[in-house]
């Protein structure tokens, strides 16, 4: 039996150890069904600065869009503001440049027309829902679309509750609170009170781009900014953004109108004290300021525009608008992002009466004939007749 027993189980330890070599020779199977994603490459330029609120913002934008589109590689450059728009041209122009960039639309009509840019209204059409009319006409020119909207600008009323726990909501007030001693620095000059034209029933073009600001309105808002001109000079109260900066933020004035691009140093000054609301209305309905629109454009020598549209959508997508406003204080071009912060509130509020910056290339009468406002301030021409020459000058 001991025999036997042993001869078993030398039989079985044989066995075993076949088998184990047979397993340790077997080839290692590989698996070959994963699938493999292919990588589209889109060049976008940006000209955040760097450490800003903004330029973070957007790098968690672009890290989420790494996972939400892996599809796609996006290729960041920042370029400097100043910089950001001689480059592009220069690139394009030649035949390169990226194949997206965000900037204002402060150019953006004669962009288009030297066809610097392209023309995405076949493209993105139907994929607009969400975006406020008012945005979207800010990216258009001539009827045709050029650019995906992201936020809106334009100039509004900044107040200290401590200092003027109301503010005014006609021009009547706000002229009465200045007389009254109250100080406040209103922006002077040609683009910042552009909206009091409205507030008077004034107009600087007609809708076929001729001037007709000498018919009615815009000559009683400038003998209104006149009064108020002077009242500031009398008190010593600053007369523009950047001399009324330090006053606002120390507190020695009430107010000042300025766009939002001003908020963050405005928010860091007066913490909780700070609001905004819309230009004070006139006799003949709400203030009409100047509202401008940043938005994504697109590189008409592109070989990837479908791709690249897919990624201004996504970075325009009310998730997207949603960080740009909460982390770097943009106003919302779209209707669909719930809005909680009361300035940003005040800010989208305000812009609902404002006027989309023409982009026609009839704008520049405007600037070049209605912008020496100190005829009026300051050599006492009066503002008919100065209204009257301007308007002369701009229809030769």
């Amino acid at each position: 039996m001991t025999r036997k027993f042993w001869t078993l189980i030398s039989v079985l330890l044989v066995a075993a150890m076949m088998l184990a070599a047979c397993k340790t020779t077997e080839p290692e199977v590989v698996a070959t069904d994963v699938p493999v994603v292919e990588q589209v490459e889109v060049t976008f330029w940006h000209a955040y600065g760097t450490g800003s609120a903004e330029e973070t913002a957007m790098a968690k934008l672009l890290a989420q869009a790494a996972i939400d589109l892996p599809n796609i590689k996006i290729n960041v450059l920042q370029v400097p503001f100043d910089q950001i728009y001689s480059k592009y041209r220069t690139e394009v122009a030649a035949g390169g440049g990226p194949d997206m960039f965000i900037a204002p639309n402060d150019s953006l009509g004669d962009d288009a027309r030297a066809n610097l840019i392209a023309d995405i209204t076949t493209l993105a059409a139907g994929k607009l829902d969400g975006y406020t009319p008012l945005a979207v006409d800010g990216m258009s020119v001539g009827g045709k679309l050029y650019g995906i909207p992201e936020s809106l600008k334009a100039v509004a009323f900044w107040y200290n509750t401590e200092l003027m726990p109301v503010p005014p909501a006609t021009t009547a007030e706000l002229q009465a609170m200045m007389e009254a001693g109250t100080p406040v620095s209103l922006s002077y000059g040609c683009y910042h009170h552009y909206g009091f034209f409205g507030a008077f029933g004034g107009k600087i073009f007609d809708e076929n781009w001729k001037v007709v600001a000498d018919q009615g309105g815009v000559a009683d808002a400038m003998s209104f900014l006149n009064d108020l001109y002077q009242i500031s000079v009398a008190n010593g109260w600053p007369r523009n953004d950047s001399d009324g900066l330090a006053p606002f933020q120390e507190g020695t004035v009430a107010a000042i109108t300025n766009g939002n691009w001003a908020m963050g140093d405005y928010k860091n000054a007066l913490g909780d004290k700070l609001a905004v609301t819309a230009l004070p209305a006139g006799p003949a309905g709400p203030a009409s300021p100047l509202l401008g629109v940043d938005g994504y454009y697109f590189n008409p020598n592109s070989q990837n525009l479908a791709t690249a549209l897919e990624v201004a959508l996504y970075l325009t997508n009310a998730a997207s608008q949603t960080i740009m406003m909460n982390d770097a204080g943009h106003v919302p071009g779209r209707t669909d992002v719930t809005i909680t912060d009361p300035l940003i509130k005040g800010l989208f509020d305000a812009f609902t009466t404002a006027i989309v910056r023409p982009q026609d290339a009839a704008l520049g009468l405007y600037w070049s004939n209605f912008c020496g406002t100190d005829q009026v301030f300051d050599a006492g021409v009066p503002a008919a007749d100065w209204v009257k020459t301007a308007t002369e000058a701009s229809n030769k």
